[in-house]
């Protein structure tokens, strides 16, 4: 029997990247829908789970997707919600990359490091990857920070990681040489997850740092977010801390997406969301 995923995505025109994954994660055939809201999934929730026998359930999964991670939690617990008994199929959340892109770069970073207890950082925080970071990392023990440029966003992003995910995040603003110094003060983990071409630090903000011992970039288009690394950096060794760039997390990353396509078919029951992400980028380390 076929593997069919279904691909909801909350955009106009659905991800190209999504779907090539889709396809390298053990899917047979990728159907990709467009501006799929609460309102309009009903319909198409109901005809993956009433259309093949139990035992083969399996066999049918839902990923949701899209740019805009609000929209995508909002669709994920809807379509959740229209399951009932036996009715249900696997589904996975991954709007903008955001859980197995987090995962991955937690993953290597708590790899190479024992984090619980020690300050961790993320800069650009209030997007998708950046959230889900900074709970990630929380999970793991970490007392983290999560910045912006603006610190009403990042107050909005700590409270709503909270109510996810229950772990208590400071709130505080990297937007100029002395934000910076001050997000940074005893820090010992850095994590960038910001927007494509925007630089977060400069080599001088972090390679004589007193403290730091780990870095991560999730950017991969110059200039990076962090001055002085490497995209391809996994694990170097630069100015006596770990680094790891954009394509040193986005083989994880890559790897991890695949890995997690491909559990959705062993039942017809997981929920994919950070924590069961997060999981999965462990056991592949």
């Amino acid at each position: 029997m076929k593997k069919l995923l279904y691909h909801f995505d909350t955009d106009a025109i659905p991800s190209v990247f999504d779907s090539v994954v889709a396809y390298d994660g053990g899917a047979d055939h990728v159907t990709q829908l467009a501006g799929i809201t609460p309102e309009n999934c009903y319909s198409l929730v109901e005809g993956a789970i009433y259309t093949r026998a139990p035992k083969h359930k399996k066999n049918t999964a839902l990923f949701v997707g899209g740019s805009d991670l609000a929209a995508g939690q909002e669709l994920f617990a809807a379509v959740q919600k229209i399951f009932f008994q036996k009715f249900r199929v696997s589904v996975m959340l991954d709007s903008n990359g955001c859980n197995t892109t987090a995962a991955a770069g937690v993953a290597l970073i708590t790899n190479s490091t024992d984090v619980k207890g020690k300050t961790a950082v993320v800069l650009a925080g209030t997007g998708p990857v950046g959230q889900r970071a900074a709970a990630m990392l929380a999970m793991n023990g970490a007392n983290v920070r999560l910045t912006s440029r603006k610190l009403d966003r990042s107050q909005q992003s700590c409270e709503l990681m909270k109510q996810q995910f229950d772990v208590d995040l400071e709130p505080m603003v990297a937007s100029d040489d002395d934000t910076i110094a001050a997000a940074l003060d005893s820090a010992h983990i850095v994590f960038g997850a910001g927007k494509t071409g925007i630089q977060l630090l400069r080599a001088d903000h972090w390679q004589n740092h007193p403290t730091l011992e780990v870095l991560a970039d999730v950017n991969t288009a110059p200039p990076l977010g962090f001055e002085g690394i490497d995209m391809m950096d996994k694990n170097e060794d630069r100015f006596g801390k770990r680094i790891f760039g954009g394509i040193g997390v986005g083989a994880l990353k890559l790897k991890l997406h695949r890995a997690c396509i491909g559990r959705l078919f062993e039942s017809n029951d997981l929920v994919l969301d950070a924590k069961e992400v997060y999981q999965t980028a462990e056991s592949l380390l």
